[in-house]
């Protein structure tokens, strides 16, 4: 594999960095950011503290915004770069996450669009059964389904013009948030717990925002124009992703004011239609919906271009099949089975934040202790390169593990989860923590070796 193999070709770096600003800014503003504002509110915060919670969030795009400074600094998108940190070999196990993650977004996105069509149900009097709940599932899948035969580019452009309909939708929503919301219960509300509840809160979506849209960001800042300023390529990725985040969340706590229910409710696009004049939320709800099936399409011919990395390589129907049955049974079982959308999208979040959060800890320090001069091309090509670097590999299993041994949920109580651990997210920064130390450790011990060798 040659240097043109690995890096991208000097006349496809053809972005600038304000590209990447509105590259990410569509990418974020959709309607979870409202669900995230939700998840904040659950955690029992004050109004402040939902608040601050939202932004220090929103903030954790500072973590892609660096990883899209290197891919421009190298020229390399990410899963080529993590094989110097992880090994050739060893990098197919962020693959395998970064996969994970792809196919669990899009079966959030599934059930998200089947529960903004069933809120839009109640247009015409329809209410919410599981007969219901199926014909919608039926629909937005077979919708999802049916836009793969349309090309890349006329994805590209409806989702670019849905984009902005539903940014300008959603300033519009958020007036009627501002002017509903019960300010004197918002300021009232009671301080929460800065470790068991403030910090959880962060974490949470931090993992499914800045920690996992890391994955993705050195494959945009690779094809930036390299003369570019890499400053403007940090700050164009944070803030196009952090802005929109935040923006929405902070409605989602706005919206708690108006719908108590929102931060416990299994079904929260039904609470928040239920808070909207039905005009706007018809229109709001068909957009949203409607943005969601072009990502949907990308995002599963992304996940089949990450099994080729794997060295799982199969055809287009094959991979449709594959992937269409597992999104489509993950969402019968929340719906149909367990009935809480927010409760599983937590659990989902809990866990592959650990393991994301590690990882990215690991692909940073590796960035900083020993590719200050660049990334060597022996160290990413699949000939000349080492199958497993032990030092990344035993830092992120090690960080993972110890990440779930101070984490439980409903399915998993770790030894460790007791007090401020209890019930919460505290995982996901304990393995970032846990990686950057062993990161550290690995590196001492590689320095007291080349002395003795000296």
């Amino acid at each position: 594999m040659t240097q043109t193999e690995i890096k991208v070709a000097e006349s496809n770096r053809t972005l600038t960095p304000g590209k990447l600003f509105y590259n990410w800014f569509a990418a974020n503003v959709g309607i979870m950011g409202f669900v995230f504002g939700a998840m904040i509110v659950s955690y029992h915060l004050s109004f402040f503290q939902a608040i601050l919670a939202s932004l220090v969030g929103a903030l954790s795009f500072l973590i892609p915004g660096w990883v899209a400074m290197i891919g421009q600094r190298e020229g390399v998108t990410t899963f080529k770069l993590s094989r110097a940190a992880y090994g050739i070999n060893g990098n197919k196990l962020p693959n395998v996450i970064a996969w994970i993650n792809m196919v669990g977004w899009l079966a959030v996105n599934i059930i998200t669009g089947t529960l903004l069509l069933v809120s839009l149900f109640q247009v015409i009097h329809v209410k919410k059964s599981p007969l219901t709940l199926a014909i919608a599932l039926i629909i937005f899948g077979g919708l999802v389904l049916l836009s793969g035969f349309l090309n890349e580019t006329t994805l590209g452009k409806i989702q670019t013009w849905l984009s902005w309909l539903f940014g300008l939708l959603t300033l519009l929503i958020l007036g009627l948030f501002l002017m509903k919301a019960n300010w004197q219960a918002a300021i009232n509300l009671p301080s929460g717990s800065w470790l068991s509840g403030f910090l959880p809160a962060v974490s949470i979506v931090a993992a499914g925002s800045g920690i996992s849209w890391s994955m993705a960001a050195a494959d945009w800042g690779a094809y930036v124009q390299p003369k570019a300023s890499q400053a403007a390529t940090f700050w164009q990725t944070t803030l196009g992703g952090a802005v929109p985040l935040f923006v929405l969340m902070a409605g989602g706590v706005l919206l708690s004011t108006i719908e108590p229910t929102l931060a416990t409710t299994g079904d929260p696009f039904g609470v928040m239609y239920a808070a909207l004049p039905s005009w706007i939320g018809v229109l709001y709800f068909l957009v949203a919906a409607g943005g969601l099936v072009p990502q949907c399409i990308i995002s599963l011919r992304s996940a089949r271009i990450n099994l080729a990395t794997i060295g799982i390589k199969v055809s287009q129907p094959v991979s449709l099949i594959l992937h269409g049955t597992i999104i489509i049974l993950i969402p019968v079982y929340v719906l149909f089975i367990s009935g809480n959308f927010l409760s599983n999208f937590e659990l989902f979040l809990g866990f592959l934040g650990i393991c994301l959060a590690s990882w990215v800890a690991v692909f940073l320090c590796d960035a900083v202790l020993y590719r200050t001069r660049g990334y060597r091309l022996t160290l990413m090509t699949p000939q000349s390169g080492p199958a497993y670097n032990w030092r990344g590999l035993i830092s992120w299993l090690v960080a993972t593990i110890t990440g779930f041994l101070f984490t439980n949920n409903a399915i998993w109580t770790g030894p460790f989860a007791h007090g401020i651990f209890k019930n919460n997210s505290l995982g996901v920064f304990v393995a970032a923590l846990v990686a950057v130390i062993c990161m550290g450790i690995g590196r001492l011990i590689g320095q007291s070796q080349e002395a003795v060798v000296k």
